[in-house]
């Protein structure tokens, strides 16, 4: 299971060269997250964040394949499907904190919706 996010590639997201300026990817990748914390779980940023919060802690990327003005790009949360247009594949890690900036447990009504998204990814190659 996972949250798809359909993204248009404009003008704002391109460099010289006529390609991504790949730190765009990485806000096309919290525009993701975002989406999937609100469709999927329930637990939208706005309400979440006065007090609460999950800040990427690590992330990486590779780019195999130029993203160029006017593309259509699909960035998905959970397994993904190889295949020939595949632009590029990023992983990254969101911890739960509280006010203080501390790590807290996530909220059970969340947890138990993210593990409905981590089922079976152990099977996935």
């Amino acid at each position: 299971m996972g949250y798809l996010h359909h993204q248009k590639i404009r003008f704002k997201h391109y460099d010289p060269a006529g390609i991504v300026f790949y730190p765009r990817y990485f806000e096309m990748i919290n525009d993701t997250v975002e989406g999937f914390f609100e469709a999927e779980l329930d637990y939208a940023f706005g309400p979440m964040h006065p007090g609460n919060g999950v800040p990427t802690v690590q992330v990486s990327a590779e780019f195999s394949a130029p993203s160029r003005l006017g593309d259509m790009i699909d960035i998905a949360t959970g397994v993904v499907p190889r295949g020939a247009n595949k632009r590029f594949a990023a992983t990254a890690t969101l911890v739960h904190v509280g006010n203080d900036g501390r790590p807290t447990p996530w909220p059970d009504p969340v947890r138990a919706r993210l593990a409905l998204h981590l089922q079976g990814e152990d099977d996935a190659t």
